[in-house]
């Protein structure tokens, strides 16, 4: 059996639908770092495989995914799938199969508690991210904030998280409504929005949902500032909302793509331009972030690694650097970063902090 073999990853994530424009950016970030580990000779002199596979967005078949690459690809670990139903749904065939899940990219907070021993975030949670959010908003002078959630246990999450950021600033949701995840009507709440003469409208969904969400808003005459997380924060979202996209903000738990004080930002971008991209965005970051802190696991876990042996090898990280950020884990913490950000998107269609 070749080597390789043993350091197989498995990825199921949706690469088409609704987020695939993130998920993509995701995984190229994660390759970055994972190609120039290969061309150094690997882990322990093995090389990583990346098992991407596409669940198509959608929680059944993240599971029927995740369970072939358990059983039939012999995957040591699962890796940056998105979406908080997705990884929620993936929990028993954790337990069940004794298996980490890595750098999920969700910011669920039924993935931070209580802590599960087997899921490992990397980024911090979108209730951080929208608690700052409305902060912000209330330190300009916003006092008409409306809140519109996708009806799921990610927008449920997200708005716990907006609701403790308006009791800590003594306001209420000027309106708090929810739309399906499948096929929303956007243009009656549009029209609410308009009505009730909102200075400000979080919107809490996927990049495809929160891009015609924000079209409608405008559609019916509001003006209001539009803000949402960084499930948000690729360059396919930008370009889904485009004649829309300048001004609206996104909260980001990486720092700024662009800073170069961190060597974690240099290092990605070193390598980016290496391959002849022009950049990275903020979702690469956190692809390339993730891939750091595996890579880090395989490399202690030593050189014939099994699943239960990584997540021990995970769980004894204390304030491992990954480049200006440290990531620590242990039996009561599996959060790993909690880094929370505000960037707007600028008259040329980039993040600006």
């Amino acid at each position: 059996m070749p080597a390789w073999a043993q350091l197989r990853i498995g990825q199921p994530s949706g690469f088409t639908g609704s987020v695939s424009a993130g998920v993509k950016e995701n995984t190229e970030g994660a390759k970055l770092y994972l190609d120039a580990v290969n061309a150094r000779g690997g882990v322990n002199g093995q090389k990583i495989e990346l098992i991407s596979v596409d669940d198509q967005f959608d929680p059944k078949r993240t599971v029927e995914m995740a369970g072939e690459l358990i059983t039939k690809q012999k995957v040591l670990a699962l890796f940056l799938n998105r979406g908080t139903p997705h990884a929620q749904a993936l929990l028993p065939l954790l337990a069940e199969h004794k298996l980490p899940l890595v750098g999920p990219s969700t910011g669920a907070m039924a993935l931070h508690t209580p802590v599960n021993p087997w899921v490992f975030n990397v980024r911090a949670t979108y209730q951080r991210e929208a608690a700052k959010a409305i902060e912000h908003l209330a330190s300009i002078g916003m006092t008409r904030i409306a809140v519109l959630q996708t009806d799921d246990s990610f927008g449920a999450d997200s708005a716990a998280g907006a609701q403790k950021g308006f009791e800590k600033v003594g306001q209420k949701p000027l309106l708090l409504e929810k739309f399906p995840r499948d096929k929303p009507e956007f243009a009656a709440l549009g029209q609410q929005v308009t009505q009730q003469k909102a200075q400000a409208v979080m919107v809490i969904g996927s990049a495809g949902n929160t891009a015609n969400a924000v079209k409608a808003i405008r559609a019916a005459g509001s003006r209001a500032q539009i803000v949402t997380l960084s499930n948000n924060a690729s360059e396919g979202f930008i370009k889904l909302l485009g004649e829309h996209a300048h001004g609206v903000i996104v909260t980001q738990v990486f720092p700024n793509e662009r800073s170069l004080t961190y060597p974690l930002i240099r290092e990605a971008q070193t390598l980016a331009k290496a391959k002849g991209m022009e950049g990275v965005s903020p979702a690469m970051i956190e692809g390339f972030a993730a891939a750091k802190v595996l890579v880090e696991g395989l490399r202690r876990a030593g050189p014939n690694p099994t699943s239960e042996g990584l997540r021990d090898a995970l769980e004894g990280l204390q304030n491992f650097n990954i480049g200006g950020l440290s990531v620590s884990y242990g039996p009561d913490n599996h959060t790993g970063l909690d880094f929370a950000d505000l960037s707007i998107v600028d008259a040329s269609g980039r993040f600006r902090r």
